[in-house]
């Protein structure tokens, strides 16, 4: 089995951390943690730290596990939002908003495993999720998220899409991040 590549390799990064040494695939490669030679075995495992919503384009965890879903490293991002997801509480609004990335995230590597119904039903839940969000949330324009997974959904094409980090809303959208 191949590594899993990136939807788009020239897309934007939003941090500047370095990307893992591979993209860890259950069963296709050694455990990052767990195993001796996992990309991040030995080394202490971070605790990201909560953020206001608002102040998002602040948080290096954050913009960092953006980057790591976007270039296709969906179990790293996958660790990133499930740190975040404790650290700001699971039933808060942000809470949901970073349960719903892990399912994308989770949903990608479905996906690539050829798990689909697995995928499609991770991809659900993660609408469902966001639906209970605000429309523009952390930089992401929700309504248009939910609109384009639903879109592949019904073309049965169930890799989440890329997310693109704005930083107002898309009626005053100043400029990317």
């Amino acid at each position: 089995m191949t590594e899993q590549q990136p939807a788009d390799s020239h897309w934007p990064r939003y941090s500047t951390l370095p990307f893992p040494a591979y993209r860890f695939v259950p069963g296709h490669a050694p455990h990052p943690r767990r195993h001796p030679l996992g990309h991040s075995y030995g080394q202490v495992e971070q605790r990201p730290s909560p953020f206001p919503p608002a102040e998002w384009w602040r948080s290096t965890d954050y913009l960092y596990g953006i980057d790591l879903y976007n270039f296709a490293y969906w179990w790293e991002s996958h660790e990133v939002f499930e740190g975040l997801w404790h650290a700001v509480g699971r039933d808060t609004e942000q809470g949901q908003c970073f349960q719903a990335l892990i399912q994308l995230a989770a949903a990608n590597l479905k996906h690539y495993l050829t798990r689909r119904i697995a995928a499609e039903n991770l991809l659900l839940r993660g609408i469902v999720r966001l639906q209970r969000v605000p429309s523009f949330f952390m930089g992401i324009d929700v309504t248009s998220l939910i609109d384009t997974i639903l879109a592949r959904i019904d073309q049965s094409h169930l890799e989440a899409p890329l997310i693109h980090l704005v930083m107002e809303s898309p009626a005053g959208r100043v400029h990317s991040q």
